[in-house]
């Protein structure tokens, strides 16, 4: 996908094809006509040649013309391998120092993206070997005066006119514990459907090549043709052939071409960073989608973001590795932003949801918890006039104008209690006597608090007939009760109470008791009066039951026997 390259005329191909092996009618090609080909080349002054052809043994006839030629030419470059399996000896006639090794490592895909620059001989360890491509480069630079040495700052490379070439480390990239056992180099193929001249064995020698694409060239020899099996896959090249096959003779010349490109035109080799400025790029993408969030504040525009980023995040892979041939952890990058960008917009989703279901419960309980301070205060108060105005006709202008005052006095109370329960920090529950109690304090407590204000509040008459008061309340360990867990207890304790004190004709006897046992809480209060005499379910009952689902228990109202009420809240 980058865009196209100019033709390379530093290194030429002189092609072994199909056409050329029937013309000579044998394959490998004789010696004889590689030692011909050879001749007719050196008179084009070629700066250096490289021979991709196996020469461990002689092909007759011409055995003894090649060795020749190899004897008069010290600018020809023999090949070997070096490596197991398949191990190939040098042309014998070849010095040690013409002969590169040409073994190729691809990747676990088939692939060839790494070449081996340089190793130690694997059956002499203090031998050093150079490969094809490295021996003609150094040929190259040695006639035009490019100095040669070390690298500075990785001392394992080497380095032409103060630029080092990036080699693979064991982290290098995508690739994880690699090992080529010595320099390897990625390979930046040059994007062009015609990357080098190629010139044919037959034109060759029939006097039938250009001079000028010769002479002072990197000449290598390799075949063309599917009989010598030399093929290798790569996907990065334009390739007319299928599945991105190329020859060996052109992974070679693609190779020395990268060197020569980026010692003389700058152009960028393969590189990528190390392992804290990758896992510093993967981090920072990680947190792009958290800062999004923040500055969005919508799902929607989260989503949207992301994916923006997402586009950013190709481009920044893509034009990195075109422009300055930087190879950057995309595909890890890409997945914590749209892990990270899919779980925010999710959770802010879930949060929108939960804020606006929080609303609603808030709502729901604040008018919930004003009817239950409402109902247990003045509207008992209310109940209790209108029931002695129904019944006995007999109160009073005064009595009547004073209950209405506490009644008009606990509404503005509670109103007042209201305001400033929405703005306190700490848990208050207002009763309808207008005690104030702290919900923190422990729960046992707190009902002790409930029972004794309730049983002193004015204008409950049958509270004027009791005799015997019990209360007994365990202690509960309520740290896994919430405050508004205790209000709800608290409050259904007064409304339990506040029933018997207008309801209960007749009673003497209030016992009220809560016991813990086996993980349940069960609070009871029983008295002796009238019992129940309808059997609808008041606001009050209604509001008990809904109470104990909250609590996940059960609650029960009902007489008992000779005489009386028990309301169980469990």
């Amino acid at each position: 996908m980058r865009p196209q390259e100019k033709l390379d005329k530093r290194v030429v191909i002189v092609g072994i094809d199909e056409q050329d092996i029937q013309s000579v009618g044998q394959y490998p090609v004789p010696d004889g006509k590689i030692a011909e080909l050879i001749t007719k080349l050196e008179t084009y002054e070629p700066l250096a040649i490289g021979l991709d052809l196996f020469k461990n043994v002689p092909v007759q006839p011409g055995g003894e013309e090649l060795t020749r030629v190899f004897q008069e030419n010290t600018n020809i470059i023999g090949i070997e391998k070096i490596l197991s399996p398949g191990e190939t000896p040098p042309p014998r006639s070849l010095p040690p120092e013409q002969v590169g090794f040409v073994d190729l490592a691809n990747d676990i895909d088939s692939k060839n993206r790494r070449y081996l620059l340089h190793t130690s001989n694997p059956k002499n360890h203090t031998e050093n070997k150079d490969s094809l491509a490295l021996k003609l480069v150094f040929e190259y630079c040695e006639k035009n005066g490019i100095n040669v040495g070390t690298g500075k700052n990785d001392i394992d490379t080497i380095m032409f006119n103060q630029i080092e070439l990036p080699r693979i480390t064991k982290d290098f990239g995508g690739y994880v514990g690699v090992d080529d056992g010595g320099l390897s180099i990625l390979i930046n193929f040059r994007n062009s459907s015609q990357p080098f001249h190629v010139v044919l064995l037959r034109d060759v020698l029939n006097d039938k090549a250009d001079i000028n694409l010769l002479r002072g060239r990197i000449v290598l020899i390799g075949n063309q043709n599917t009989s010598a099996a030399d093929i290798f896959y790569t996907n990065a090249l334009p390739t007319p052939k299928l599945e991105g096959q190329i020859y060996g003779v052109e992974y070679h010349a693609h190779v020395i071409s990268q060197i020569l490109s980026t010692v003389i035109d700058r152009r960028p080799m393969l590189h990528s960073w190390g392992d804290a400025g990758e896992y510093t790029w993967i981090v920072i993408w990680g947190f792009l989608p958290i800062i999004i969030g923040r500055l969005t504040q919508s799902a929607w525009k989260n989503v949207f973001s992301v994916g923006i980023a997402g586009v950013l995040l190709l481009s920044c892979g893509y034009i990195m590795l075109w422009q300055w041939g930087v190879w950057i952890p995309v595909a890890p990058s890409f997945l914590v932003l749209a892990v990270n960008g899919v779980g925010l917009s999710a959770f802010a989703f879930y949060q929108h949801d939960k804020f606006l279901c929080s609303q609603i419960k808030e709502r729901q309980d604040t008018v919930q918890y004003a009817f239950s301070v409402i109902h247990n205060g003045p509207l008992q108060d209310l109940s209790y006039v209108l029931k002695n105005m129904r019944t006995t006709k007999d109160m009073s202008y005064e009595q009547l104008l004073g209950l209405i005052e506490k009644i008009d006095k606990e509404i503005r109370e509670i109103g007042e209690f209201l305001k400033l329960q929405a703005r306190a920090k700490e848990e208050n529950l207002r009763l309808g006597s207008g005690l104030i109690l702290e919900l923190s304090r422990p729960l046992h407590n707190l009902l002790y608090e409930v029972y004794s204000s309730t049983l002193e509040r004015d204008g409950f008459e049958y509270f004027k007939t009791l005799k015997v008061k019990i209360p007994n309340f365990d202690p509960i360990d309520d740290k896994h009760i919430s405050m508004e867990e205790k209000r709800e207890i608290c409050l259904f304790l007064e409304e339990a109470l506040c029933n018997i004190g207008k309801h209960a004709q007749g009673v003497k006897s209030i016992q009220a008791s809560g016991v813990y046992s086996k993980g349940r809480y069960k609070l009871c209060v029983q008295d002796d009066g009238c019992g129940i005499k309808s059997k609808l379910e008041n606001k009050g009952t209604k509001h008990s039951k809904t109470i104990a689902k909250r609590l996940g228990g059960e609650f029960r109202r009902e007489s008992v026997s000779p005489r009386g009420t028990i309301c169980t809240l469990s």
